[in-house]
């Protein structure tokens, strides 16, 4: 027999885990140069209209071995009400 409504919490659990993921940075990425992974540093590459992209690039090489773009999260509006 299985509770009751347990699937909702696990979404809940689910949601919340993927709220923890969004804003990860790379540490350690694999440079093809070096032959393993690295550490790695972050820079702000570009400013865009859809976020800003960044660039991973080795600390031992300064290769570029990755890059992300983070998408900046609006927070919800409300619909405007006709006069």
């Amino acid at each position: 027999m299985t509770e009751r409504g347990s699937g909702c919490a696990a979404r809940r659990a689910g949601d919340d885990m993927e709220k923890n993921f969004e804003q990860l940075s790379a540490s350690l990425l694999y440079c093809e140069k070096c032959g393993r992974a690295m550490p790695v540093r972050e820079r702000l590459l570009l400013v865009l209209p859809d976020g800003d992209l960044y660039d991973y690039s080795c600390q031992r090489c300064g290769a570029s071995v990755g890059s992300k773009t983070v998408r900046e999260q609006l927070p919800p509006t409300l619909p405007r009400l006709a006069p």
